[in-house]
């Protein structure tokens, strides 16, 4: 059927669903009610759903909203960023470090584990012990998000190909 003269919108929402490119505004508190992350202020943050650039349990919960829809979710440590592990934590002689390097509590640094590289944050340097912490900052934590869906169109061909979403300019990679 062809309709001339004549422009309308259907009002059809795209429902959030693998492929979609999905823009968001969020605040993130703990347990504590603390805000621990929030895009407030910013601009959205904008991601590709089901190729893993959101934690599981965010991308689980926003399946099927569209546009303008907001919501509250509680992600459990084991959809979110783990659970914290003890054998993450260790204490390494300072004499481990280069010492033309200044250290400091909060440096972060990659790690060779056997099973591939793995960031490590300094927690506490004694003396000649430096505490490294390979845990998210976020492991073992009950994640509570107020999220606004902002925006839902399909992903381009470029987008899939390279596995997350562009932004208005393109991209610089």
């Amino acid at each position: 059927m062809v309709l001339l003269g004549r422009n309308f919108k259907l009002g059809l929402k795209m429902k959030i669903a693998k492929d979609c490119v999905v823009s968001i505004n969020y605040t993130l508190t703990g347990d504590d009610g603390n805000v621990m992350d929030s895009s407030d202020g910013q601009d959205p943050l904008t991601f590709l759903q089901g190729h893993g650039n959101l934690i599981p349990g965010l991308e689980k919960a926003l399946e099927g909203k569209t546009t303008g829809e907001e919501l509250k979710v509680s992600i459990n440590p084991e959809d979110g960023y783990g659970p914290y592990r003890d054998e993450l934590v260790q204490d390494i002689p300072k004499s481990n470090f280069d010492p033309g390097q200044p250290l400091a509590v909060g440096d972060q640094f990659q790690v060779e584990t056997e099973v591939g590289p793995l960031v490590v944050q300094v927690t506490k340097i004694e003396g000649e012990n430096v505490s490294i912490d390979g845990n998210h900052p976020m492991a073992g934590k009950t994640l509570n998000f107020d999220v606004k869906i902002e925006e839902v169109r399909a992903a381009t061909e470029e987008e899939l190909s390279h596995g997350h979403a562009h932004g208005p300019g393109g991209h610089n990679h």
